[in-house]
């Protein structure tokens, strides 16, 4: 009875700042959902849609103490039934095969890969031999051979080869295929040979056109601003990165500026907050009009005006989407005199993101965004409440830009080491030395470039951004060449991020000392992470690539080849070497049938049908894998790609052995039909 009435007297506590735990409950939800092993039966959603009704029509009729409960059972329930009802709807034939043939169908999207070739995303999609009903709704296609200048729009056809989305690399790792599926991809691959334009683009389609326009601006821009500098303005701009080289994308995250590339929160905060600023300012110098209309109200309209105009010609992908609906609720709680930076509005624009797209809770880009967000109004609301003065106001704003970059960088910072396995050791400086040129002389130029558009004078406003932006350039160059600029991080335990984000969320939004229980979780994440281990042994899910850890690193067994493959175990395992390097430490074995053993267990792998052939026998304390289908006689354990289809890539540590069916389960998106 006692814990109940102190249980009370906390939660009493905490009245009126319960409501940015909504998010947090929803979030919950989706999350669970994505942890099943199996696709919920069919009537789990009607139960739980029931759950969550019935449960939020109690607790707004009723408040006591087991409302905050009720109403975060509700929330998990209706995230819950969100995310399944959001995988269901964009569900969509998946190829199951290797498919080489005639490939036709609309660019929809061009970007690069991630070997800096020319990728299209392809819907309208046709191939020879296949039915409607198994044609994937997209495809996307890396460029290999010549090809005449595409734009959206177009209608292409081409000789290509396409394959499912590949599953994780490895038990526990990121599941590209997931993510392909909430993308409607069903098939991804390339071509060598060349791309013929089919047939015009059809005008009439609003999305297309607007692409067209894009694109043309990212070429008007570029041949103002030639070389990486138009790129990088095309990139902040118009959302076409196809122009950013790898070499400039690589020094931009070793100096952690990769963020000042993508259109986030960040510029899209900075434009709004120079439209409102703008408009405000030169309405407020006309008494006549300042006397009788709200102005603040008024730049606030035209802000988010400003703000959907640029969400359109960007692109609107999800992290735009989401940047927009951030500052669109922030400007909206000025229309109806609240106040604009709070958790509460934070909240509004994470529920919003989280309905609209329950998959993008998974992404690295919504937890940094909302992570960044958060303890920015923490921070700076603590410094408010506490009555903590800054200085005399000349150094206010440096110290406030100083401020913003270390908190956004320390909350980012956990999430950014575990999804991309670096640490930019000189990411502070770098952005000290940027971000305020920016806010001051690169955005407000793009705003001046196209305010000058309609006069053709917008080369004035393009060559001041691209005065900022060669500085920004030239600091991240100066930087990643620093020695030590760039820590590599082993992958954490997958435990690691709820617990870092449930530790951070309670110390953030809990009033009251008891808020500090927050640092427990956040702690123990890190001992988790400081004490994770890598497998001893790595498979890929096509045969064709084995990694072995050794005491110098993870040794390959091949050179070449499975370059993807490569590259992410060993950015898991936080090492920085590449693939030709990681390949000299396996030493054992020739060419074709390469051996090393670990713990034991003789490790062979076979590549090619010669080495196939070759092979006799197996016996018991070896595992033998190979490139291409096999029966071995023995009684070892063999992989090759038949099996490796079923069980997907697989680890083996002192745990044992793990597939990565085993983790992901039978979902959604990656059950093929036989």
């Amino acid at each position: 009875m006692r814990f109940l009435v102190q249980a009370e007297a906390a939660l009493q506590e905490q009245r009126g700042y319960l409501f940015p735990w909504m998010p947090v409950c929803l979030g919950a939800g989706i999350g669970l959902y994505f942890l099943l092993k199996s696709e919920p039966e069919w009537w789990a959603y009607p139960l739980l849609l029931t759950t969550a009704f019935a449960g939020m029509h109690r607790a707004l009729r009723h408040a006591d103490l087991w409302t905050p409960l009720i109403a975060c059972i509700s929330l998990i329930s209706l995230g819950f039934v969100l995310a399944g009802a959001r995988a269901h709807w964009i569900s969509g034939p998946v190829l199951d095969w290797r498919y080489y043939g005639p490939v036709e169908g609309r660019v929809i999207a061009i970007d690069r890969s991630a070997s800096d070739a020319v990728r299209i995303t392809l819907d309208h999609v046709r191939m020879d031999r296949v039915s409607p009903s198994e044609t994937p709704r997209k495809v996307r296609l890396s460029l290999h051979g010549t090809s005449p200048v595409l734009t959206p729009g177009d209608f292409i056809m081409t000789t290509g080869h396409l394959s499912p989305p590949q599953g994780p690399v490895e038990p526990g790792g990121f599941d590209f295929r997931r993510h392909a599926w909430f993308l409607e991809l069903g098939a991804v691959g390339y071509t060598r040979v060349p791309v013929l334009r089919a047939a015009a683009p059809d005008h009439r389609d609003w999305s297309v056109w607007i692409y067209r326009l894009r694109l043309s601006a990212s070429r008007h821009i570029q041949s103002i601003l030639p070389g990486e500098v138009g790129g990088f303005a095309a990139a902040i701009t118009t959302g076409d990165r196809s122009a950013v080289s790898q070499e400039t994308l690589r020094d931009l995250r070793t100096s952690n500026l990769a963020h000042l590339l993508a259109i986030s929160g960040l510029h899209m905060g900075l434009l709004t907050a120079f439209v409102f600023g703008a408009l405000r300012t030169g309405l407020s110098l006309v008494p006549s009009l300042a006397l009788r209309i709200p102005v603040k109200k008024i730049a606030a309209i035209g802000a988010l005006v400003a703000a959907a105009i640029y969400l359109a010609l960007s692109g609107g992908n999800v992290a735009t989407e989401r940047a927009f609906v951030m500052v669109a609720v922030m400007l909206c709680a000025v229309l109806v005199d609240r106040r604009a930076l709070s958790l509460r509005a934070v909240a509004v624009a994470a529920v919003i993101v989280l309905i609209l797209r329950p998959e993008s809770l998974l992404g690295p880009g919504f937890q940094m965004s909302f992570a960044a967000t958060a303890a920015l109004i923490a921070v700076f609301g603590a410094l408010r409440d506490l009555e903590w003065s800054l200085g005399p106001g000349w150094l206010k704003p440096v110290l406030g830009v100083v401020i913003s970059s270390a908190v956004a960088g320390l909350a980012t910072a956990p999430f950014g080491a575990a999804h991309f396995n670096t640490i930019a050791s000189y990411g502070l400086l770098a952005n000290l030395l940027s971000v305020p040129l920016m806010g001051v002389l690169v955005i407000p130029a793009a705003v001046l470039a196209a305010c000058l558009a309609p006069l053709g004078l917008e080369w004035i406003g393009l060559e001041l951004m691209g005065s900022g932006l060669r500085w920004i350039l030239g600091v991240a160059h100066w930087v990643s060449d620093m020695e030590g600029a760039q820590h590599r991080v082993m992958s954490p335990p997958g435990v690691v991020l709820p617990l870092v984000s449930m530790g951070a969320l309670w110390l953030i939004l809990w009033r009251g000392r008891l808020r500090w229980l927050g640092v427990g979780p956040a702690v123990l994440a890190f001992l988790l992470w400081t004490q994770a281990e890598r497998p001893d042994v790595l498979i890929a899910d096509t045969g064709g690539l084995i990694g072995v850890l050794t005491q110098e690193g993870r040794a390959l067994s091949k050179p070449k080849g499975a370059g993807f493959i490569a590259t992410v175990w060993l950015e898991n395992d936080g090492d920085a070497a590449d693939q030709t390097h990681a390949a000299s430490r396996w030493t054992d074995g020739t060419a074709k049938q390469r051996r090393m053993t670990v713990a034991g267990i003789e490790i062979i792998h076979l590549v090619g049908k010669r080495a196939v052939a070759s092979f006799e026998s197996c016996k018991e304390g070896q595992i033998v894998v190979a490139s291409v289908p096999a029966a071995i006689k023995g009684a070892c354990h063999q992989f090759d790609p038949l099996n490796l289809r079923e069980t997907g890539s697989l680890s083996i540590s002192s745990a044992g052995m793990k597939t990565a069916t085993q983790i992901t389960g039978r979902r959604l998106w990656n059950t093929l039909s036989d």
